[in-house]
């Protein structure tokens, strides 16, 4: 653990769970044996994850830990941990994009990669200097070439929109000619459509009760308009009501913990554990929490989680990787798409790391937060839904 100040434990206790997912990944990756050493634990009859698993764990590991590889003024201990990790995380890259390296990430064959050329666009947007601006002019042309590739496929109508949009975005922030703002107004135009009200929109046509709305839909929606906003003045039209709704969404997902620290197991996708919370995580990075939301009850919240779920007996194999599960080895629990690279998504659950201890996320005395004051009998205001579009 980081030898933080002891005002600081909670910051001290995430670095330990980030090293913890980070390490055995990108240590294998960043000596091109990251096939040949992570396991893959999915369901008997899915036997084509070992296509996708490796662009799976680090695309998304990387989209979680990247705000926090790409602060600046670190120092001590933590600033040499995250400067070892991003190395690593440099050299894993160049390998995944080389078409002659055994790690090479299957971005081509059939539609999963899709999914995951996104989580790692994401990650590049979200650490443009320490994981995109870093590499080599030729790792950059193999990485654009493989999202380039993924073009041919048709995603789904649903939240795999978004993919196509923030694969697209990341393309134009990056200076990229041909990059297609076709795919992205269309994602952008069909989740206005979709927007249900009070800051929830539904996976395509129908609402779904799961985590998607976090997982997936309002964070790239945030990060896909934040970089092509000025293009098309309706598109920067979106951004106000998209980052207000977010803001709300962050309020609902808030009240979901628990005064235990425990959340509903409703939906799809539970294996990505705290990654559940990454809206909630993505308003605290963003300072966008609701007034009524301190930065430190949300960092209480939040630790409280994630202590549960990685504290869990199973949770980590004896080689240090994620095993299928909610809370602990769960490998019923786990969906015919998931692997051991997918549960990876956990990751995104820290993106406040991105904030400096300075920052009140972090410097602020812990507060309870909002299902412990209620169920606790502290007076409070009234919830009020979020009106219009």
């Amino acid at each position: 653990m980081p030898n933080l100040s002891p005002v600081q434990p909670d910051r001290a206790y995430w670095l330990t769970v980030l090293e913890r997912i980070a390490r055995p990944v990108l240590e294998a990756g960043a000596v091109g044996e990251l096939r040949a050493r992570m396991p893959l634990e999915h369901r008997p009859e899915s036997s084509s994850r070992h296509h996708f698993a490796h662009l799976e764990v680090v695309g998304r590991l990387l989209c979680g830990i990247a705000p926090w590889l790409e602060l600046e003024g670190l120092t001590g201990e933590e600033e040499t941990l995250r400067r070892e990790l991003t190395e690593l995380a440099q050299h894993t890259l160049a390998f995944g994009v080389d078409p002659a390296s055994p790690d090479f990430f299957n971005f081509s064959y059939e539609h999963q990669p899709i999914v995951d050329a996104a989580f790692l666009a994401e990650a590049f947007v979200r650490a443009p200097q320490a994981l995109w601006q870093a590499l080599s002019e030729t790792t950059k042309a193999q990485a654009v070439d493989g999202f380039r590739a993924t073009r041919s496929r048709k995603p789904g109508f649903n939240n795999w929109l978004l993919f196509a949009a923030q694969i697209e975005a990341f393309l134009y922030s990056a200076g990229v000619a041909d990059w297609d703002p076709m795919r992205v107004d269309y994602a952008l135009r069909q989740h206005e459509q979709w927007y249900l009200g009070d800051g929830i929109y539904g996976d395509g046509p129908e609402f779904h009760w799961d985590y998607y709305n976090s997982f997936v839909i309002q964070p790239m929606l945030i990060d896909t308009l934040a970089l092509v906003q000025e293009v098309y003045p309706e598109w920067g039209r979106m951004l106000p009501a998209v980052r207000q709704r977010a803001t709300r969404y962050a309020a609902i997902q808030e009240r979901l913990i628990s005064p235990e620290a425990t959340y509903p197991p409703i939906g799809r996708s539970l294996v990505y554990r705290f990654g559940a919370f990454q809206s909630l995580a993505q308003a605290s990075l963003l300072h966008a929490l609701p007034a009524e939301v301190t930065p430190s009850q949300v960092r209480a919240a939040l630790t409280g989680v994630i202590r549960r779920q990685m504290e869990a007996p199973g949770t980590f194999n004896d080689k240090g990787w994620l095993t299928l599960g909610f809370c602990g080895h769960q490998p019923g629990i786990g969906e015919t798409y998931i692997s051991t690279g997918s549960i990876y998504l956990c990751a995104v659950g820290l993106l406040p790391l991105g904030l400096p201890p300075s920052d009140p996320f972090w410097a602020d005395p812990p507060q309870p937060w909002t299902s412990q004051k209620a169920w606790g009998g502290v007076d409070m205001p009234c919830d009020h839904a979020l009106r219009g579009r």
